[in-house]
């Protein structure tokens, strides 16, 4: 994106392109009810579209060499309801009702969506311009415990793109 047009962003749409660029991360998953506790890597690539109003990102996750979960997800700012929004389709299927929505606190963006199974909540905490954690965690209907999912460390591999993503 050229310099003229990021400086025409809003502050808040600005913020989402600390998302952008190719990342690669490990990973713990923790045992859930879809699936069993481990490591795993994952290739991030996060894109400005429409002039940066939009990020989206294509994320990937291997456990022992093969995609065990994929996901496209969309980013924005909602200006009128000042919050950031966060489209996802995943490899497991489920339509989103609504978006996560969240706030940015300092460095650390956290989301939340809930559904008819309950709420997840996702935290990207940058480190750095080249590293960011992200810690996703679930809420089961009924439920005020949220347990662990899935939380990894990235690493910033390019400013754009994955060779082969």
């Amino acid at each position: 994106m050229s310099a003229a047009a990021f400086s025409s962003l809003s502050a808040d749409h600005q913020r989402l392109q600390a998302l952008v660029g190719a990342w690669r991360g490990e990973e713990e998953v923790a045992g859930t009810q879809w699936t069993d506790a481990g490591t795993a890597t994952s290739e991030v690539l996060a894109e400005a579209q429409f002039g940066g109003l939009f990020v989206v990102q294509r994320y990937r996750q291997r456990r022992d060499g093969t995609v065990s979960f994929g996901a496209h997800n969309v980013f924005g700012f909602d200006q009128q309801n000042d919050v950031v929004t966060m489209h996802q389709f995943d490899s497991m299927g489920f339509v989103p009702v609504s978006p996560a929505t969240g706030t940015w606190n300092g460095s650390e963006l956290v989301l939340v969506r809930s559904s008819p199974r309950g709420s997840a909540r996702v935290a990207y905490i940058f480190d750095t311009d080249d590293s960011y954690r992200m810690r996703l965690e679930f809420q089961p209907a009924g439920s005020d415990i949220w347990q662990d999912m899935v939380s990894g460390v990235y690493q910033r591999i390019s400013p754009s793109s994955i060779n082969g993503f």
